[in-house]
Order: C-alpha cells, then structure tokens, then sequence
C-alpha cells in the first residue's frame, strides 16, 4: 500500500491549529501517516491571499468567530482554552515556527512540540515570542530546547520558513490549519473527519 503524503501547513499560535491538533495526531497515528510539518508566516498568507475571517466583520461577528465557536470547539475535542484572546497573540511567531523547523532539520518528530506550543498559548497564555518561555515548553515537550532555539535564528532555518509560507501562497492555503491529503486540500479543523476518510478513500475530483 502506498503511503499518503500528508501536509500540515500551520502557525504556532492558531487557535484552530490547537483545537485540532490531538485529533490530527491521533487521526495520522491511526493511519501510520508521517505528518509532514510546513509552519509558516500566517500573517503574510492571509495578506497575501485575501481578508481573514475576521476581518472587517462587526464586533458581534467577531466575537462569535474568535469566542464562542473557539469555546464550543474546545468543548467538543476536549481542548481547554483560556477564557478570551492571549495576551500575547500579537506578538511576532516567527521564533516558535522556526523552533519547530529547526526540530524537522534537525531529524525530530515534532509533533507533540507542535501540539505544546499550541495548547500553551491558547490554554496558559503562553508568550510565544518569548525565548526562555519556549526553552521551558521544549523542555517540557521532552526535547532539548537549547539547540532549536538556537538554529530557529540562522539563516538555513529562517529560509525554510520563508519557502514554507511562499509554498503556502502558492497552493491557495489561506488560512491555520490546513491539510493536505495527497495534494487535496481542506482547511480548518472542522474538516478533519474529511481528512480521515480521504486518507483511506479519497474524494472524487482533484484540486486545484
């Protein structure tokens, strides 16, 4: 049987990449699919490919969008949130996206970093820009924070981030997260049921 490429184009601090993430995990572990990781500069993707969804949108609107379907969703995969945005969501994410391709260049699964940096900002309001902070949740990940951290700022590192975003722009990705199934795309969580069934039996037709 042929192995499924499966893509996961991300950012480090989605609160939609968070609420998703056991549930990936455990959908490609079930499948024995290797998660391919491709972390990438969300704000130059939906720059570049149109208005977010909460952009523009009434405070109501977005209130619904970024509270109670972010709530609702942590209730239903059992993902626990902290009550409103973190304090620290608008700061930079270039330095925790490049800790976790430092872990892929340098041969390690990062997926269960992937997943703690996710669940520590959005569940402990964790400041994902701050270096000593992802030194503690690597350790607490089980790696040794000290080399990513250190890699995630050279040169090798900081142009896989920009290939992994300009590869992004180029497949139509809009938006954290968004998988690949053999080059079928489906973006945001509440589509991974359709991810596990493509996995095994994928959908009529092809995109793009």
């Amino acid at each position: 049987m042929q192995m499924v490429k499966l893509e996961y184009f991300y950012s480090a601090h989605s609160a939609y990449a968070y609420l998703g993430s056991s549930c990936f995990m455990a959908i490609a572990a079930a499948a024995n699919c290797k998660i391919i990781h491709k972390p990438m500069d969300l704000r130059r993707v939906v720059a570049a490919t149109g208005p977010g969804p909460t952009n523009g949108m009434t405070p109501g609107r977005r209130a619904y969008f970024s509270g109670r379907e972010i709530a609702r969703w942590a209730e239903m995969r059992d993902a626990p949130v902290m009550d409103g945005i973190p304090n620290h969501h608008d700061n930079d994410i270039a330095l925790s996206n490049c800790m976790l391709i430092a872990g892929i260049l340098q041969g390690f699964n990062v997926d269960q970093l992937a997943h703690h940096l996710l669940q520590a900002h959005w569940r402990d309001d964790a400041d994902l820009a701050d270096a000593a902070t992802l030194d503690r949740l690597g350790k607490e990940a089980g790696y040794v924070s000290e080399p990513l951290l250190r890699a995630a700022t050279t040169q090798d590192v900081r142009a896989v981030y920009e290939q992994n975003t300009e590869e992004a722009i180029e497949r139509s990705v809009f938006g954290s997260p968004t998988y690949f199934v053999d080059g079928d795309m489906f973006y945001g969580q509440d589509h991974l049921e359709m991810v596990e069934r493509a996995i095994v039996q994928p959908f009529n037709g092809k995109w793009p």
